[in-house]
């Protein structure tokens, strides 16, 4: 068996994932000119840079971005494989999730988790934007792209949209336009759009890259164009946007995870009008070469049971 400067290995595996020799060398308790060593050692004996170095600026070439992920991984089944066999394990995973996901439906559950699971430790890695499934970012995801082979899923929720706003405003729309406030809890689609003709509708742009671009497909699901005199407002992201509502600026359109079993939910009237399906699909993301490990799978189902009973997923 050929293999690596063993030693090198773990240094190599902390500079890329801390992009810093000085922080590596911190983190291991060696100086940092004994991780540049092993770093040249492991660059000699591989024949290629591992790493491109301009001034300060640090970052792994494609060949070192490819050798990391097969590395950390190999080095993580390692650590856990030594752990069991001293009796000591302790489950650890980063998780990148999307920051609306987290802070409405996940944070809020996390000590269920802790309490059912403790010897799961849970660290999570906020993401704006659809994560790339690596391991130099977290070693499980939430994603609505399961487009890596290398990779396993599990679907968690269908997004759909709906309109919502603040009880306050609900009120004053019922009282406006001779509406039933009871109608909210109607379990049919009564509320006529004309009802939010000149209201002004919270809109968020992420959802499809275009202004109003949720507002028109909502109105599009009821065969009707975005009126032209339409009063938007917009904002970059769900949470804006449901925060705008909530005192008492408009009607936001919402989805189903943003509203589940929040202490504040009770602040918000779902009108009772027809949601549009978005087209995006939540995803549990793990390696699968790593799907035996007792975490990943741990999480995995707890997930599941959560959005099952949380009703995201039917």
């Amino acid at each position: 068996m050929k293999l690596p400067p063993l030693k090198a290995l773990p240094v190599f595996e902390a500079v890329a994932r801390l992009n810093s020799f000085s922080l590596a060398a911190e983190e291991l308790a060696v100086g940092q000119s004994a991780v540049s060593h092993q770093i040249k050692q492991l660059e000699t004996y591989l024949g290629e840079p591992l790493f491109i170095r301009t001034g300060r600026y640090l970052a792994l070439t494609e060949e070192g971005r490819q050798y990391f992920d097969a590395i950390s991984t190999a080095l993580l089944q390692i650590e856990r494989a030594s752990e069991h066999i001293l009796g000591h394990e302790t489950a650890r995973l980063r998780l990148s999730v999307f920051s609306s996901f987290a802070v409405r439906w996940l944070v809020p559950r996390l000590p269920a988790l802790r309490k059912e699971w403790p010897q799961l430790d849970l660290s999570l890695e906020m993401s704006g934007e659809n994560p790339q499934l690596s391991d130099r970012v977290a070693d499980c995801f939430i994603t609505v792209r399961p487009t890596s082979s290398a990779f396993s899923y599990e679907l968690l929720y269908t997004e759909r949209l709906f309109p919502v706003c603040s009880q306050q405003y609900w009120q004053t729309l019922c009282r406006e336009q001779n509406i039933d406030p009871n109608l909210q809890h109607a379990q049919t689609a009564p509320l006529a759009l004309s009802a939010l003709q000149g209201l002004p509708l919270l809109s968020t742009h992420s959802i499809y890259n275009k202004t109003g671009g949720d507002w028109a497909a909502w109105y599009e699901a009821a065969g009707q164009p975005l009126p032209k005199d339409t009063r938007l407002q917009n904002f970059s992201h769900m949470l804006l946007a449901l925060e705008a509502a909530r005192y008492h600026q408009g009607i936001a359109l919402t989805n189903d995870y943003m509203l589940s079993n929040r202490s504040d939910t009770a602040d918000f009237v779902r009108l009772p009008c027809h949601h549009v399906m978005t087209g995006d699909q939540f995803y549990f993301a793990w390696k699968t070469s790593r799907r035996h490990e007792p975490g990943i799978q741990i999480l995995r189902r707890w997930l599941v049971q959560q959005s099952i009973e949380s009703g995201l997923k039917q």
